[in-house]
This record gives structure tokens, C-alpha cells and sequence, in this order.
């Protein structure tokens, strides 16, 4: 198949790895920030065969992870609402909220339902007028328009029994708080491929302008992120910084401006809240006061306080690029994909569960 087979072929993933070995002589740190890209990479061993200067980390890339206990606890008080039928993606299910999770409350009788998509959520409004569909919507800019795409449509076929609990993150923001805090000391970031689909090249140029550091936006394949890493180690080594693309057979540079226009009609920017890290500044979408009686949490009256998460739990470390799974004490331990103790562990995006999956699980 077209851009599969060669982005898989062996040969030239043998011949770029050469390349980066030969110009590679600094230590240096690269992060990605898309949970696609930290599967890709343990699944095909990549983290194994670089040279031993070049370290990947994973960063905040996986929605499931970064969605806080704040938003699971409403989703779940939500859910316990007589005539509601809550709608969410199938990660979140197994997710720990505070107390419970929605795999327990659908266990105790509530009408959870497990969408593909937010279309899916809406259809379901639309054929049940007597009751409340609440969609638990999570994601970063790749799904936040086809969330205010649902809004949209809910509001042209006049269905008010249509609402959703809103998480949806903006990635951007994220790395430049990750930047600011110099934490860890990275040297470069592998963007992600399928926000940028969305979002362009322009809102990652900060991070070459304001901290010399480059990035690119890579692919999923092999030779995608090898030749991705390539890029990064030949601008590191150069003393350059600037953004590129590697993956633009399915990046133009300007991103997609309808799906970019559509979800800024109903959402605007403000501040979210991070689990692990805290709340970041312009990293989160709420409804625009139009279309604000689609917001669950209002409409409902939902307050939640005292949420808490497991005191165990590195998952914040290792959403931050701090430590690895490997660190955490629960990890593989009383935390493992049946009996998950942090979302890392849930998602197949998690980097707790892409390590138990591909990788080590003890030292």
C-alpha cells in the first residue's frame, strides 16, 4: 500500500539510522508529545537501536492521561443522573476518577455507552428526545472539531437534549510550559503528527524563536520517525533551530482552516487543567457563551470538590517526561492493564502501558 510499504522498508530505515550515528556526537533529549508516536516507537524497538546519546522521552501526548480526576468525577456524577445516558470513547471507561470509574457505575446500573465518534453520541440524542445524552469528550485539536462539529449539528436539528462534559487540551501551550520549566532539559521535540494535520506548522515556531530548540512534525511509520530524528540531530548538531516537516504527505503547512474554523466558532481558548502537571495557561476550549447551554457540567449543576488522585501514582512524573514507568512503584506491580492504578496504564496511548506492552516491565 501507498506510503505504508515504503515508510516500512527496512533497507532505508537501516541506512537512516547509519546516518544518524554518523553525525550524532552530543547528548540529547527528544521528546514526543502524541501517544501514536510512543507506541509507534516501542513497537517497532526504535528507542533500542539509537546510539546511546540520544534519549526519547515521552511527554504529556495521550489525552486519557492528561484528563484529570476533576472531569471523571463529574462525568461519573453525571452519569448517576436519573434519565441520562452518558457517551464517551472506550479509554475512558476504565479510567480511576476519584472514587469510582465508569466502568463501575455502568457495572451499578448507569447507561454508559461506549461511541466511536461524537456524531455517534449526537444520533443516539436525536432518536431518544426523552432523554439526556451527555457526551464525555476528550482529546486534543485533532477531535475538539468534530466536538464543536456535534455542538453545530445539535444546534441547526434543534436538540436540547444534547450537552457535553468538554476536556479537550491544546498541545502548544503544553510544550511551552514543558520548556519553561526545564525540568528535564529537552533538547527537541518530535511534534505530533495528527495535531499538526489540524493546526499547521506556525503555532510549534516559538519553540525554535524563544528557546533555540528544533522540532519537527513527523510520521507514524519507521522511517517516519528515524528520518524525523534525523532531522532534529542534524539541526542540534548544527547549532540551528526551526521547525520542519517531515511528514507532509499529511501536513501542509497551514494545517486544515475549516476544521480550525469550525472548532474556534463554538470554543475559545482558556486555561486547563493538567493531571500531573496543573493548570497550564491557553491550553484549554470552552463553549462560547452561544452555545453555553450545551455545557453538562452547568446544566446539570454539577460541583466537584475533593477530588483526589491514588497517592502512588507517578503518572504525573512520567506525563511530564520526569521519570519512566520503570520509577513508579506500582508500576507492573499492584498496576497493570487489568487492574490499572493511573490512566498511563489505560490508554493505548499510555506510556505505562505502550512499556508493560513492548517494553521492560522491571528493571
Amino acid at each position: 500500500m501507498k506510503f505504508l510499504k515504503e515508510y516500512r522498508d527496512s533497507g532505508l530505515a537501516r541506512d537512516i539510522l547509519a546516518e544518524i550515528i554518523s553525525i550524532s556526537k552530543r547528548r540529547v533529549k527528544l521528546m514526543e508529545v502524541c501517544g501514536t508516536h510512543t507506541v509507534a516507537i516501542f513497537r517497532h524497538g526504535i528507542r533500542e537501536i539509537l546510539p546511546k546519546n540520544i534519549s526519547l522521552i515521552s511527554g504529556p501526548g495521550c489525552p486519557v492521561c492528561v484528563t484529570p480526576n476533576k472531569h471523571i468525577d463529574e462525568a461519573i456524577e453525571i452519569s448517576r443522573r436519573p434519565g441520562v445516558v452518558l457517551a464517551t470513547f472506550g479509554d475512558m471507561m476504565k479510567v480511576p476518577g476519584s472514587a469510582s470509574s465508569l466502568e463501575a457505575e455502568k457495572a451499578a446500573g448507569a447507561d454508559i455507552r461506549v461511541v466511536y465518534s461524537t456524531m455517534e453520541a449526537l444520533d443516539i440524542a436525536s432518536r431518544n428526545p426523552e432523554q439526556e445524552v451527555v457526551f464525555f469528550g476528550i482529546g486534543f485539536e485533532t477531535t475538539s472539531p468534530t466536538i464543536a462539529a456535534a455542538v453545530l449539528r445539535a444546534e441547526k436539528e434543534n436538540l436540547p437534549n444534547f450537552s457535553i462534559v468538554g476536556a479537550q487540551k491544546l498541545i502548544p501551550e503544553a510544550m511551552r510550559a514543558l520548556l519553561a520549566g526545564d525540568e528535564i532539559g529537552i533538547s527537541g521535540f518530535i511534534c505530533p503528527g495528527h495535531v499538526s494535520a489540524i493546526i499547521g506548522v506556525k503555532p510549534y515556531e516559538f519553540i525554535a524563536r524563544e528557546f533555540g530548540i528544533p522540532a519537527v512534525v513527523t510520521g507514524f511509520e519507521p522511517v517516519d520517525i528515524l528520518q524525523g530524528i534525523y532531522m532534529l540531530v542534524k539541526q542540534i548538531e548544527e547549532g540551528a533551530a526551526k521547525v520542519e516537516v517531515q511528514y507532509n504527505r499529511g501536513v501542509p503547512p497551514e494545517g486544515n482552516p475549516h476544521a480550525t474554523a469550525i472548532l474556534y466558532q463554538v470554543f475559545e481558548v482558556t486555561d486547563a487543567l493538567w493531571r500531573g502537571i496543573g493548570t497550564i495557561p491557553g491550553t484549554g476550549l470552552k463553549l462560547r457563551e452561544e452555545y453555553s447551554r450545551y455545557n453538562a457540567v452547568t446544566k446539570f449543576g454539577i460541583e466537584i470538590t475533593g477530588e483526589r488522585e491514588h497517592p502512588g501514582c507517578k503518572c504525573g512524573e512520567v506525563l511530564k517526561g520526569m521519570i519512566t514507568p520503570l520509577e513508579c512503584g506500582l508500576y507492573s506491580k499492584a498496576c497493570r492493564p487489568e487492574h490499572p492504578v493511573g490512566p498511563c496504564m489505560v490508554s493505548v496511548e499510555g506510556t505505562c502501558a505502550a512499556y508493560y506492552k513492548y517494553g521492560k516491565r522491571s528493571d
